[in-house]
């Protein structure tokens, strides 16, 4: 790491770099490839266990999220098992308990569904075939990826057919010139990284879940990542969409154009919509160039106020080129250094009140690096850090990222953990942090990080175990001060399970009260990933 340093000077105090002023250097291979990739552990923690209430009530990690069976479903008979069998063969039929108890339970640990079959289908074809007939008997179904949602949104609820589109993991096509790639649903977002780096080009969005979570995932979660504030969400990078209707209707949106005003934009509903209107089953995106300058800062600063100055000052300095600008507080490295092995603080003799990584992306390498040497000195030289490292080569520049990919990881290892993916004015958003700690005083340790770039707040709740007595202290206060202050509930995790009856602290009634309509008349039987995103009782069948 090159560090940032402070020295006096003859007029007055002068900063400057402790070594040449040279930073990554243009590099060989895959950038991407090099950060270390957090991939979620298989980890048995002692998690709040999930309560059959009666036997067709459930309750997931509270007493917060409880919702019922809905009657009018029917379950799996002999005859169902025949007729899947039949059009995806006895290797597409799962009814294996160990394989079916890890896609029954979410990667928290937090909501577990009793699905007793999950099907496989390899093409559009056989979804259809599969929902066609799934509408027609009342089988609710749950789509599902990688299952590495956070929100209980890919799992089900109780016993809903599970349709997985691990096997289509084709990439369909890939053109240069137009840098438009089209692939099935299944693939897994680390695969397209590595296909396209050798193609001199990156996806447009990066997760720390990219080892496991699949593109029809990411689609339908809009998920939003680590470079959002460069490359923008899934609504912009998105071209085309071909998606399965709950009735078996394929939809065929697949465009590869940047630019179409006919009608209605439908893909647009889609995205976002977490499998409740449709299942995604290929997906064409517009992917940016690989550049070639990359540079990876962490810094240290005193307190909030600070963040906030630097992050308008990279802006103004750094903006064309600025592809990441993410925080953490004390109490976030204080953990993944506890938890995480390996893990090195950039700053051994010190610890910090708040922590910036800075990534920078661009095409030349001494404009880049003059760029941001400027940035840096200005803002030592106007106490907006208090201490700072650049890292000078891709494993330096993976050690500064796998801090911060590592957080989540680190929060489970430290036992329950409640976690809140919250949009909010950013001038306000550490304001909820300070005081959610007065709220729980020493009862639990809040733990703050995220994308200040975006205005998108993770907030932690660290638990030894789950308790409800403090999910009390949290629920409501945590929504209704999100309200209050004009944020989002759901920044980039989606509503799923656990928030589809707080939508209200966001959108307005009437709001609500038109995606019910259009769930209706998409989805009127209500099969597809039934009790997520709205509340069931706008959706409740007479």
């Amino acid at each position: 790491m090159r560090r940032i340093m402070v020295t006096p000077h003859k007029q007055g105090c002068r900063y400057y770099f402790n070594q040449p002023s040279v930073l990554i250097k243009p590099y060989i291979g895959n950038f991407q490839q090099a950060f270390q990739t957090f991939k979620h552990p298989s980890v048995s923690l002692g998690m709040h266990q999930r309560n059959r209430c009666r036997s067709q009530y459930r309750c997931f990690a509270s007493q917060a999220t409880i919702i019922q069976r809905r009657s009018d479903f029917s379950t799996i008979s002999s005859e169902d098992l025949s007729y899947f069998k039949n059009i995806l063969g006895e290797r597409g039929v799962v009814q294996d308990e160990e394989t079916l108890d890890a896609v029954n339970t979410d990667w928290m640990r937090k909501y577990k569904g009793t699905s007793k079959l999950m099907l496989q289908p390899r093409t559009a074809e056989e979804v259809s075939q599969i929902l066609k007939y799934c509408n027609s008997r009342s089988l609710a179904v749950v789509p599902q990826g990688g299952n590495t949602g956070l929100v209980g949104g890919s799992v089900p609820a109780f016993d809903e057919v599970i349709v997985s589109l691990s096997h289509m993991s084709k990439i369909i096509s890939f053109d240069k010139v137009s840098s438009v790639l089209v692939c099935e649903a299944g693939c897994i977002l680390e695969n397209l990284i590595t296909f396209l780096d050798n193609q001199g080009f990156i996806m447009p969005l990066d997760l720390g879940a990219k080892g496991s979570c699949q593109i029809g995932g990411n689609v339908s979660t809009n998920a939003g990542g680590l470079r959002l504030l460069r490359y923008g969400s899934l609504h912009g990078s998105v071209l085309g969409l071909e998606v399965v209707l709950a009735n078996g209707t394929v939809l065929d949106m697949l465009s590869t154009l940047r630019k179409d005003n006919t009608g209605y934009d439908l893909k647009h509903l889609f995205i976002g919509s977490e499998g409740s209107l449709g299942i995604v089953t290929k997906v064409s995106i517009l992917t940016p160039p690989k550049l070639s300058s990359v540079n990876v800062c962490f810094l240290a600063c005193k307190d909030y106020e600070s963040c906030l100055k630097l992050l308008l000052e990279a802006r103004r300095k750094v903006g064309e080129i600025l592809s990441a600008f993410e925080f953490l507080d004390h109490d976030a490295m204080d953990l993944v250094l506890k938890h995480l092995e390996g893990v090195r603080n950039p700053f051994p003799s010190s610890m910090h009140n708040f922590y910036v990584l800075i990534e920078t992306m661009g095409s030349n390498e001494s404009y880049d690096r003059e760029k941001l040497d400027a940035f840096l000195l200005h803002s030592m030289e106007n106490d907006l850090m208090s201490d700072g490292v650049v890292a000078q080569d891709i494993t330096q520049a993976s050690s500064c990222w796998h801090i911060r990919e590592g957080i989540p990881e680190a929060l489970m290892k430290a036992g329950g953990v409640y976690k809140y993916d919250l949009s909010i004015p950013v001038e306000k958003m550490y304001d909820l942090v300070e005081e959610m700690r007065v709220r729980l005083d020493a009862s639990a340790k809040v733990v703050a990080y995220g994308h200040l770039g975006d205005g998108n707040l993770h907030l932690n709740i660290s638990t030894p175990q789950y308790d409800d007595n403090i999910l009390a202290q949290i629920e409501p206060f945590v929504y209704e001060w999100t309200s209050k202050h004009k944020g989002s509930i759901s920044a980039e995790h989606g509503l799923g399970l656990m928030k589809a009856n707080k939508i209200h602290y966001t959108k307005s009634s009437e709001t609500v009260q038109l995606m019910a309509t259009i769930k209706k008349q998409l989805d009127p039987n209500g099969i597809l990933n039934p009790y997520k995103v709205l509340p069931s009782s706008l959706l409740t069948k007479n």
